[in-house]
């Protein structure tokens, strides 16, 4: 029975990554991953200007993924409860991931989690005020779901984010250019656990393993029952393949985020 359960979870993953890849199609199909760049890209095009001064900036921080076989955890929607479970978890395994926070019912009702995230050396980023899909609504709606959240987390890290994720990664060309108004990157991903529709652990940890890749972001949730026990699982098993795990500034350098730009492995 273990076997057959075993099986049944692979299968689940495999489905799931080829959900991964047609979406990641729609995307280009609707034109919403126009002028996207790998992080594969951006180290390359950093280096070939000779416009990154921090060359060895990755380096510096103890991690060159030029090198490394880097992957990049983040952290939708929080924080949440389970944040905190989570952050005990990333400390014990010596893991920084990045952070894209929502602002309504999250990053004003846990700031103290929010600090918690900033002191710990994680990467604190936005995922919009309230959730809405971006790409519907108009520019100074837009500026006010990104721009609420900045002010919020800066006021509790003194330092506003750099990197955003637009919800269901929905995008265009007036998001684009609010972002890069507002100095932000736009962030997207290469593995998901749709963990949203599961709170089984095992099946959430074979479905990112599937997916997982060198250069890769994984995009979870930490405000799922299913998800934070996963964490030390697809860590641990990560590792054993020879990954390093990093933030997605320390995944593009030598570059540095550009604001405006969309971002996907």
């Amino acid at each position: 029975m273990r076997s057959s359960n075993s099986e049944v979870r692979r299968a689940r993953g495999r489905a799931a990554a080829a959900l991964v890849a047609v979406a990641a199609l729609g995307l280009t199909l609707t034109g919403c991953s126009d002028g996207a760049v790998s992080p594969r890209s951006a180290r390359g095009d950093a280096l070939d200007s000779k416009a990154a001064a921090g060359a060895d900036a990755g380096a510096a921080a103890g991690v060159d993924c030029r090198k490394a076989k880097c992957i990049a955890l983040t952290f939708d929607a929080g924080p949440g409860a389970k944040t905190p479970q989570l952050l005990d978890t990333l400390k014990e395994k010596k893991v920084h991931a990045t952070f894209f926070l929502l602002g309504k019912n999250h990053v004003e009702k846990y700031p103290a989690t929010v600090r918690r995230i900033a002191a710990e050396g994680h990467e604190v980023a936005n995922h919009t005020w309230s959730h809405e899909r971006l790409d519907k609504l108009k520019p100074a709606e837009i500026r006010a779901e990104l721009n609420r959240t900045q002010e919020a987390v800066a006021a509790l890290t003194g330092r506003k984010p750099v990197l955003m994720r637009p919800p269901q990664g929905r995008t265009n060309k007036e998001v684009t250019k609010v972002s890069k108004e507002l100095g932000l990157s736009q962030i997207l991903w290469s593995a998901t656990a749709k963990d949203y529709s599961t709170n089984d652990s095992a099946l959430i940890t074979e479905r990112i393993l599937d997916q997982a890749d060198r250069d890769g972001i994984i995009l979870l949730h930490d405000i799922y029952d299913g998800t934070v026990p996963a964490v030390p699982g697809i860590i641990d098993a990560l590792k054993a393949r020879g990954f390093t795990f990093v933030t997605v500034p320390q995944l593009l350098s030598p570059a540095a985020p550009k604001p405006g730009q969309l971002y996907r492995p």
